[in-house]
């Protein structure tokens, strides 16, 4: 089987709300798969959906095969959003205890144990109890015990909440090492630039539906060519309110340009050369962050990168 993940045109109601709206995806398995969205898109209704914590009222899950998660449960890996642990007892002693829940004992257990806390840096805290970490170390602790069993499918909402660089860095370490050993991500973000950095493939929700879904460079592309940087000794200035250009970021010597569709950047160049002398002239693709600003503004369309004409995802 190819998908560690198949979700199948599921609808989750709340009275009159509609928290996810006949929403799709599929996550090949060995992939890190960020679900991107604003808060209340619906992220967290489909993870606790994937989770069977909560039930779809229409639709379709498959989890590794199954039907449902906890047919599986001891071969994923769940870091909800909402995190707790036992504050009396010791890091050593939730580690044990989780560990035998998903079926670990006795000397491979206490290798796993050991392993983990050395590598997020928390070896010298075995013994001590859970109340005396900080907040950081506590998020560290709570990832180790999510993947303390060697989990085929790990489901991250919002792991890197809260953490200093360094922490955050570290975490994604963990996450590009479960990628090589083949371990299947999905994870909630609202950091695009980590979902750059970390993922095989995004999939946007909003709303409750799916905006737009693929790889990091087909996402991308499709917007390539609708972003001008110019470097220049000069006004830029005038930039701002020529035709076609849809926002504008400008400051001395510098302009950053959104183009509408059918732009030509010549135009742009030509503009700007009556004014200023052009030190550099690039077309480039916008950023996810500015993808993901410019798609949730827009109307939501249930359909992927390949079902998509390609203006229409430039329009959003």
């Amino acid at each position: 089987m190819s998908e560690a993940l198949a979700i199948e045109r599921v609808t989750k109601r709340y009275g009159q709300f509609v928290a996810v709206d006949e929403f799709s995806l599929r996550v090949p398995r060995g992939q890190v798969l960020g679900f991107l969205g604003p808060n209340g898109a619906g992220k967290t209704t489909t993870i606790r959906m994937v989770m069977s914590i909560i039930h779809p009222d229409s639709g379709s899950i498959s989890v590794l095969g199954h039907p449902r998660a906890s047919e599986v449960k001891d071969r994923i890996g769940y870091l909800p959003e909402e995190r707790g642990l036992y504050r009396k007892m010791t890091v050593r002693e939730i580690l044990e205890y989780i560990g035998q829940l998903k079926g670990l004992h006795g000397a491979a257990l206490r290798r796993r144990i050991d392993e983990g806390l050395e590598r997020v840096g928390l070896g010298d805290w075995k013994r001590k109890k859970v109340e005396a970490l900080s907040k950081g170390m506590q998020q560290k602790l709570q990832f180790v015990a999510t993947i303390l069993h060697q989990p085929e499918l790990l489901i991250l909402d919002e792991p890197f909440s809260g953490l200093d660089p360094l922490n955050t860095h570290l975490l994604e370490q963990l996450v590009e090492e479960l990628r090589a050993a083949g371990t299947t991500v999905l994870f909630s973000t609202h950091q695009m630039n980590q979902a750059e950095r970390l993922c095989d493939r995004i999939a946007l929700i909003n709303k409750g539906r799916l905006v737009i879904e693929g790889t990091v460079p087909e996402v991308r592309s499709r917007f390539a060519g609708r972003v001008l940087v110019i470097d220049a000794e000069g006004d830029l200035g005038h930039l701002r309110v020529l035709p076609g250009v849809v926002s504008a970021q400008v400051t001395a010597g510098h302009a950053r340009l959104e183009l509408d569709e059918g732009v030509e950047p010549n135009s742009i160049l030509q503009s700007a050369l009556a004014r200023a002398s052009i030190l550099r002239f690039e077309v480039q693709s916008p950023s996810l962050q500015e993808i993901f600003v410019k798609l949730v503004g827009g109307v939501p369309v249930n359909r992927s990168l390949s079902e998509r004409p390609a203006a229409e995802v430039a329009r959003g």
